[in-house]
């Protein structure tokens, strides 16, 4: 069975920072490339990064360059966004998304930031 467990998120204030993390069950995860998203309500999805299966390609949105840092550990099975300088309009339901032959989705995990 495929699974994506997002899970990290919070509520946090405006400067703080949060990690957030992607474990994945039922497929070869070092064979996908995994990207996170982000949804506010009324908003088409945001792609957020994208790291490539072996880790040493990167994408970022130019919305959070600088602050925002992706990595995966193959051997874990987990990706990770690692989020710093957290601004009020990162608030969103965050999703990791893995791609290759097929592409899956996690439940999503809510950030807040807020003071």
């Amino acid at each position: 069975q495929v699974q994506l467990v997002e899970s990290g998120g919070g509520l946090v204030q405006p400067g703080g920072s949060l990690r957030l993390s992607c474990t994945a069950s039922g497929f070869t995860f070092s064979s996908y490339s995994m990207t996170w998203y982000r949804q506010t309500p009324g908003k088409e999805r945001e792609l957020v990064a994208t790291i490539s299966t072996t880790g040493t390609r990167t994408v970022y949105a130019d919305s959070v360059k600088g602050r925002f840092t992706i990595s995966r550990d193959n051997a874990k099975n987990t990706a990770y966004l690692q989020m710093n300088n957290l601004k009020p309009e990162d608030t969103a339901v965050y999703y990791c998304s893995a791609r290759y032959i097929n592409t899956y989705w996690g439940q999503g995990t809510q950030v807040t930031v807020s003071s």
